[in-house]
């Protein structure tokens, strides 16, 4: 029994392809997804869960399975599937949208991490195939970091990429709102629910995003802001982008734990010679694949550029190669 569950959690560095997705879920799926997390069978985790459901292809069909081969009943599942349909579609009334892990809508890339979250609430617009670029750093950040977040924001916008980053204070708000004063479109994935907002600064800035970009979170809708929410917000950043941009950070920086973890993704990292000259971790990513250190915005810029170029070549590979 245990290799069974143990099939659902993709083994470390494990890279696990779903970006297909399964057919679009309706009330009937999301509510079954949202009643099996509340029940948690055999006290599996979020994670494990999420991988069962893209195991069986929808979230009936691995509760199905769980409650065949568990020992024990399924007596609390008709009550919890009530409250679940109640949940959703209050959600749903509340004008949320609610995705779940084998949603077609769910981001793909984000479903392709090893910490794809089982469901993300959305405000605002999903795009298929978002190209985007994620931008972290420092709360307390310096002019200088501030200054290079607005310029990095800037030279995004004008590759006509999206700017992704957390709604935290400092180099994030900065990026932000540079993506917002420039008409381009930016992304805040946020460590509450999607009804909360932190900093409480912050309101007006994710109501401007969940007008004209999107608002993304992986906690139920009214979840407060908790120290561990930030480095799972993270790993959902580092799957949404084409690659991390590292700003500013300190030495224990939650945006050295979303450096790491792009790494761990096998996505990019860019690092600003800022980060590298502060910090030891910076220093220690140095030299790994697909970890490139910048000094300029014209050299962000170029290697962005060639990131963004990769499906692309990859493709045009893949196009003459013949059976």
């Amino acid at each position: 029994m245990f290799d069974r569950i143990m099939r659902w959690l993709p083994a470390r560095g494990a890279h696990v392809h779903y970006a297909d997705g399964v057919a679009e879920p309706g009330i009937e799926e999301r509510a079954e997804l949202v009643a099996l997390l509340r029940q948690r069978p055999r006290g599996l985790t979020w994670l494990q869960l999420a991988g069962a459901v893209l195991e069986n292809g929808s979230a009936t069909a691995a509760r199905a399975q769980l409650a065949a081969e568990s020992l024990f009943g399924d007596d609390d599942h008709a009550m919890l599937l009530d409250e679940a349909r109640d949940e959703v579609r209050g959600w749903h009334a509340a004008g949320l949208e609610f995705l779940s892990i084998v949603d077609e809508r769910y981001p793909a890339r984000v479903r392709d991490i090893h910490e794809a979250p089982p469901f993300l609430f959305a405000r605002g617009r999903l795009l298929v195939n978002d190209k985007a670029a994620s931008v972290v750093g420092s709360r307390k950040a310096s002019e200088r970091g501030l200054k290079m977040a607005r310029s990095i924001a800037d030279a995004l916008v004008s590759m006509d990429l999206t700017v992704v980053a957390g709604l935290a204070a400092g180099i994030d708000t900065a990026a932000h709102e540079t993506t917002l004063a420039r008409g381009g479109r930016t992304v805040a994935v946020i460590g509450t629910g999607i009804n909360r907002c932190y900093p409480a600064g912050n309101r007006r800035l994710q109501e401007r995003i969940a007008k004209t970009g999107l608002v993304l979170s992986q906690f139920w809708p009214d979840a407060p802001p908790q120290q561990h929410n930030f480095p799972m917000r993270n790993a959902v950043m580092s799957g949404y982008g084409i690659t991390t941009i590292v700003v500013e950070a300190g030495e224990h920086s939650g945006a050295r734990i979303q450096a790491r973890m792009a790494v761990h993704h096998g996505r990019p990292v860019i690092l600003t010679d800022l980060v590298v000259n502060s910090t030891e971790w910076g220093r220690e990513l140095v030299g790994r694949p697909d970890v490139y250190v910048v000094s300029s915005i014209a050299e962000v810029r170029a290697v962005v550029e060639q990131l963004a170029e990769r499906p692309r070549r990859l493709e045009a590979v893949l196009s003459q190669i013949t059976v």
